[in-house]
């Protein structure tokens, strides 16, 4: 009877337990980091194989450790400003939370390492390096929002450096990336903008300046791929994979057979430019609409729910930059992902 209570007891412990570490690395705020990489992998024009999968989960692994490294360098800070949180309450030491930041950066580079080889942990390094840098010295300093910036960019450029049987060549891919990592970049940085707010308030002119940029990323992201940039991500897949008759330039069976191809290619174009436009409106209705309350009425609590919105915004951003790049089946996939990200986020806190 008593081993049986011992057992409870214990397994007791592990349930809450797991649930601390759940709230320790925010896990449900992890579900808007695939997008990243899926944007940018849909931007350079690789598919979505099993190394891109590779990748997704090693920037999630990094992203989680950079949550749980937050916590320990913010111990002292947070028992005063979030002592709910698992480290000042007790309920994860700290040194527990500088293990797992710890090893899930290690876990992070070792996917990178079997998924992608040299191509993946040349971002996930530097992207590491920055993530740890940031919680353990750049936070409180001016380059702290750049270092989160470059962060959420580099999780884009992996998407587009994954090795893929007939991918082109780095610097392609890297320029075709340009536009979307520099939109998850912009996004990013109004969030750290108002992150500095969270608990005591701001000057309006703060979410009305980090409005403003909401605006203009949204508007980027709906227009749509030059010709050209979309003629080079697809050009080799063409190549190699569709019929004589559709890649032909003129004459023969390319005259007989071409307005079917055609009406293809401009459904496909009209998917893209449609899902590109949703999506930027959902990210304007879900972050937009929390930073006008913001402007409203600038208090600390305001400016965390605009935070809060912010990191689970990023997904229809996400969604409409990955049907940008050609690739609206998926694009839809994560739009109805957002919602879950955030039914789960009223359990466990984002931010």
């Amino acid at each position: 009877m008593k081993d049986r209570k011992a057992v409870a007891r214990l397994g007791s412990r592990s349930a809450v337990r797991l649930t601390d570490l759940a709230q320790l690395v925010r896990a449900p705020a992890a579900l808007s980091v695939p997008g990243d990489v899926i944007a940018g992998a849909a931007a350079a024009g690789r598919p979505l194989g099993a190394r891109t999968l590779g990748v997704i989960g090693s920037s999630v692994c990094l992203y989680w450790a950079g949550m749980a490294l937050n916590d320990y360098a913010d111990a002292a800070v947070d028992a005063v400003e979030r002592p709910e949180r698992p480290v000042p309450s007790g309920r994860v030491p700290r040194r527990t939370a500088l293990a797992v930041a710890g090893g899930l950066t290690a876990a992070g580079l070792g996917l990178a390492a079997v998924a992608g080889g040299r191509r993946s942990v040349s971002v996930a390094l530097p992207l590491a390096g920055l993530v740890w840098a940031y919680d353990l010295k750049l936070k409180s300093t001016p380059a702290g929002a750049a270092a989160m910036a470059g962060a959420r960019v580099l999780d884009v450029v992996a998407g587009a450096v994954v090795a893929a049987p007939g991918a082109g060549s780095v610097g392609g891919a890297l320029r075709r990336v340009t536009v979307p990592a520099a939109l998850v970049g912009a996004h990013t940085g109004t969030l750290m903008a108002l992150s500095r707010h969270e608990i005591s308030g701001a000057a309006v002119r703060v979410p009305v300046a980090t409005l403003a940029v909401s605006a203009a990323t949204a508007a980027a992201t709906a227009v749509p791929v030059a010709r050209g940039d979309v003629g080079s991500a697809a050009k080799d897949r063409l190549s190699s994979a569709a019929p004589s008759w559709l890649v032909a330039p003129r004459g023969g069976a390319a005259d007989e057979h071409s307005p079917a191809p055609l009406k293809g290619v401009a459904g496909a174009v009209s998917a893209k430019k449609l899902g590109a436009v949703v999506g930027a409106l959902a990210y304007l209705g879900t972050y937009g609409t929390a930073q006008v309350r913001a402007v409203q009425e600038p208090s600390g609590e305001n400016l965390r729910r605009a935070v809060g919105a912010g990191i689970l915004g990023l997904m229809p951003l996400q969604a409409a930059l990955t049907a940008r790049g050609g690739a609206p089946g998926v694009a839809a996939a994560l739009g109805v992902v957002h919602p879950l990200a955030r039914r789960l986020a009223r359990r466990i806190s984002p931010t």
